[in-house]
């Protein structure tokens, strides 16, 4: 069970974590240039884990730079990008429920009903993982409205 004092702590790391300007977010969150930190949206599918990205397999889609593990799965991108990019743009799924953009890391994952949602870290995915269905649903409700406050 998690602490009450855990809960706060996770709640400050995300109001004191990297903050995106609303103004100036672009639909798709890139750190280093390229979405998703280079790491294969791809195989969050097929490999059941986040593998990075090669600069040699890499597109631009959606005005962000996406990097992949081979071609097999950049193909599989180019095929049906929608399928295998994160939820609410890639920035945190949480901070997003609560009506913020925040950065990810793309070590604290999940995929739920076929959807990759990211998250700020993995502290903040512990946290988000408790009522999964209710933050992703408050998340929708602020998506993508929350990048023009």
């Amino acid at each position: 069970m998690l602490t009450r004092r855990f809960f706060i702590g996770a709640m400050a790391a995300i109001k004191f974590a990297p903050a995106v300007q609303a103004q100036d977010a672009p639909v798709y969150f890139a750190t280093g240039g390229a979405a998703m930190a280079g790491y294969d949206p791809v195989s969050y599918f097929v490999d059941d884990a986040p593998v990075l990205g090669h600069a040699e397999h890499s597109l631009m889609w959606k005005g962000v730079e996406w990097h992949f593990a081979s071609a097999e799965n950049q193909e599989r991108f180019e095929r049906d990008p929608r399928a295998f990019a994160p939820q609410f743009g890639g920035y945190c799924a949480y901070a997003m429920a609560l009506g913020l953009l925040s950065s990810t890391d793309p070590l604290a994952w999940k995929v739920v009903d076929g959807r990759l949602y990211l998250v700020h870290s993995l502290a903040i995915e512990k946290v988000w993982q408790e009522d999964m269905a209710l933050n992703i649903r408050l998340a929708e409700e602020h998506w993508p409205s929350v990048l023009y406050k």
